[in-house]
């Protein structure tokens, strides 16, 4: 089976990192309002934990949320719609994308 990486539990990048990412991929400014720890298992197994952060989205057509952390230096942004509700939804989404599910 393929592996899923576990990442760090704090994110180290600084927080204008992040709000560039959210800019560049959703076109939307965005403001800090949580830092919420998730601890993803499946079957018993720690598949993912760390800090999620949680931003406000300025103007975004479709979004008032968005979450992301950090993984190996870069930055993860996963915007809150559809399914996506709260920062533990966003890493199982992100953990589906990254092993090819929709």
């Amino acid at each position: 089976p393929k592996s899923i990486p576990k990442f760090s539990p704090l994110n180290n990048a600084p927080l204008e990192q992040f709000e560039t990412a959210i800019l560049a991929t959703h076109g939307a400014d965005s403001k800090l309002i949580a830092r919420v720890p998730v601890h993803e298992q499946f079957q018993g197994e720690t598949v993912w934990e760390g800090e999620v952060l949680v931003f406000e989205l300025i103007d975004h057509p479709e979004a008032t949320s968005c979450y992301a952390w950090e993984v190996d230096g870069e930055v993860v942004v996963v915007l809150g719609v559809g399914p996506v509700r709260s920062a533990t939804d966003a890493v199982r989404a992100s953990i589906l994308a990254a092993e090819g599910h929709e």
